[in-house]
């Protein structure tokens, strides 16, 4: 099962978050904003197909969110919970830890925004249009 998300990227894009990775839908990023990787996405979680979501709740769950920009291409994978609601209307994130709310898509995250490929946050840095994949197994 896949749920696809059209973004941007922004100048203020720097991915240099440790524990967490965001997409929004808000239209603009603050210098602060350090696990954004994009902007003005077309769909947030509260959109995901309700059997998406439920995929995603089951513990054995493995979740990939894949974004590709500018000609480069990045995939990360953690786990599903079942306490993952993906109802928050705003933003996705995915996470290294075990926390999860509204914006949680997944857990366990093999690494967060500082772990992107470098060229792929280059492009975004540059306000490149983005697809973002998120796939459950």
């Amino acid at each position: 099962m896949e749920e696809l998300i059209h973004a941007r990227g922004h100048e203020h894009v720097t991915a240099e978050h440790s524990s967490t990775f965001e997409i929004t839908t808000d239209d603009f990023l603050t210098p602060a904003g350090d696990c954004i990787l994009a902007i003005e996405a077309d769909r947030a979680p509260a959109d995901f197909d309700p059997d998406f979501i439920e995929a995603c709740q089951d513990v054995e769950a493995t979740i990939t969110v894949t974004i590709e920009a500018g000609g480069h291409v990045d995939s990360v994978s953690g786990r599903g919970d079942p306490d993952l609601e993906c109802t928050n209307e705003r933003s996705l994130v995915g996470r290294t830890s075990e926390y999860v709310d509204d914006r949680t898509i997944m857990n366990d995250a093999s690494f967060a925004a500082e772990g992107f490929d470098r060229d792929l946050i280059a492009a975004l840095a540059d306000g490149a249009e983005a697809t973002v994949t998120i796939s459950v197994e």
